[in-house]
C-alpha cells in the first residue's frame, strides 16, 4: 500500500482546522498528521513532523503566516499552501509576500458545507494539496534584482520584425512572484503596455495589482473594459472574468464562462493580441498548472510575434510551459529573469 501524504493543517480557528482535516482526509491518499494553532507552533511542528505538504492561514496571531512561512524555508523547508481569507487587506497583502518568501500557492479557504462553492472549493484544495507535495521548493533571496539588471541573454532579435508595441503574460501556480521578477527586470522607462492573465481565486485579484504595484514604477491597474491601449502600464485580468483585446485597440473585458476549460484564459488573451499586433506582439508563459496558453501562444507565434516561455528551472510547476514547448509554439524557453531583458531586446533602437 503506498504511504499516504502527510499535512501538517496551520490555522488558529478550531472550526477551520477541523474543516480542513475533514476535507483534506476524505481523500484516501492524505492524512493530517497535525495541527497548529498559531505560527510559532508551525515551525516547530514543521521541523518535528516533516510533513508532506503545509496549509497555512496567514492571518494568526503573534507569528502569523508570513513569517512562519518565512522561519519554514529557512529551516526545514516544505511545500506551503496558503488557505487564506482574502478580504482584509493586510491579510492579503500579507499572502503574496508569502508567495515571495516561499509558499507554492494561494487559496481561497473554503467557507464549508452547505455553501454553493464548498463541493468545488474542498476538490480543489484536495487536488492542489497532492500536487504540490511534488513540486521542487524555489528558494527566494533576500534581495531583489533591480530592474534592468544583467541576465543571461534572450533570444536573437529579428531586425526584420516591427518593434514590440504590447506584451501578454500568463501565468498560474508559482505565477505571481515570477510575474514580479519579470516586472523588475524591464528597464527603466518601459514603454509598452503589459496584459497580464494570472489563474487566480476570485477575490484574490486586487491583491495581485497592489503586490505587482509594488514591484514597478509602472501604473499597475485591474484591467477594464474597452480601456484605450497604448500607454505603458500592466493590466492584470480580473479573476473571474476573460481579458483580450479588439481591432480598435482597447481592452476587452468579458465573462460568459470558461474558455478551453479555464477562466480567465490565456489562450483568449493570446489569440487576441495575435489577431490585432501579430509580429508587433510578445507572449510569455509562465509557471502554472495545466496547457492553458499553448495553443494561443502558437497563434501569437504564427503571426510572427515573440513567443516565450519559462524555464523548468526556475518554475514552481512546469506545466503551462511544457506544454507550450510541446506545441511547437515558442521561440526561446528562459530562466524567469531573463525574460525582461529578452522583451527589452523586441523594443527597437527608437523605444529603449
Amino acid at each position: 500500500m503506498t504511504a499516504r501524504l502527510r499535512v501538517l493543517v496551520a490555522d488558529d480557528s478550531a472550526a477551520a482546522r477541523v474543516l480542513l482535516q475533514g476535507i483534506l482526509e476524505s481523500d484516501p491518499q492524505l492524512e493530517v498528521v497535525g495541527q497548529a494553532v498559531d505560527g510559532l507552533e508551525a515551525v516547530t511542528l514543521a521541523d518535528r513532523l516533516a510533513p508532506d505538504v503545509i496549509t497555512m492561514d496567514v492571518d494568526m496571531p503573534g507569528i502569523d503566516g508570513l513569517e512562519a512561512t518565512r522561519r519554514i524555508m529557512a529551516s526545514a523547508p516544505r511545500p506551503i499552501v496558503l488557505v487564506s481569507g482574502v478580504f482584509p487587506p493586510d491579510d492579503l497583502d500579507n499572502s503574496f509576500r508569502a508567495l515571495e518568501a516561499g509558499a507554492v500557492t494561494l487559496l481561497g479557504k473554503p467557507e464549508g458545507p452547505g455553501t454553493p462553492s464548498f463541493t468545488r472549493e474542498a476538490a480543489e484544495l484536495v487536488a492542489t494539496v497532492k500536487l504540490m507535495a511534488g513540486v521542487k521548493l524555489v528558494r527566494r533571496s533576500a534581495s531583489r534584482p533591480q530592474p534592468g539588471g544583467e541576465a543571461p541573454p534572450g533570444p536573437e532579435t529579428d531586425r526584420a520584425a516591427p518593434p514590440l508595441r504590447v506584451v501578454a503574460i500568463a501565468a498560474s501556480t508559482g505565477g505571481p512572484p515570477a510575474l514580479a521578477a519579470v516586472l523588475r527586470a524591464l528597464p527603466a522607462g518601459w514603454p509598452v503596455p503589459v496584459l497580464v492573465v494570472q489563474h487566480i481565486g476570485a477575490g484574490f485579484d486586487t491583491g495581485l495589482v497592489r503586490y505587482l504595484g509594488d514591484c514597478t514604477p509602472l501604473p499597475v491597474t485591474l484591467a477594464e473594459d474597452r480601456h484605450p491601449i497604448g500607454d505603458p502600464g500592466v493590466h492584470v485580468c480580473p479573476a473571474d472574468r476573460h481579458l483580450g483585446v479588439t481591432a480598435g485597440e482597447r481592452l476587452s473585458v468579458i465573462g460568459g464562462g470558461p474558455i478551453d476549460g479555464y477562466q480567465p484564459s490565456a489562450n483568449h488573451l493570446f489569440r487576441t493580441v495575435a489577431g490585432v499586433y501579430g509580429p508587433a506582439a510578445a507572449g510569455v508563459v509562465l509557471t502554472g498548472m495545466g496547457r492553458d496558453g499553448a495553443d494561443g501562444l502558437l497563434a501569437l507565434r504564427r503571426e510572427g510575434g515573440l513567443a516565450i516561455a519559462q524555464d523548468q528551472a526556475t518554475s514552481v510547476v512546469y506545466g503551462m510551459p511544457r506544454q507550450a514547448v510541446l506545441r511547437g509554439a515558442v521561440d526561446a524557453v528562459l530562466a524567469v529573469e531573463a525574460i525582461g531583458p529578452a522583451l527589452a531586446a523586441r523594443l527597437g533602437p527608437r523605444r529603449r
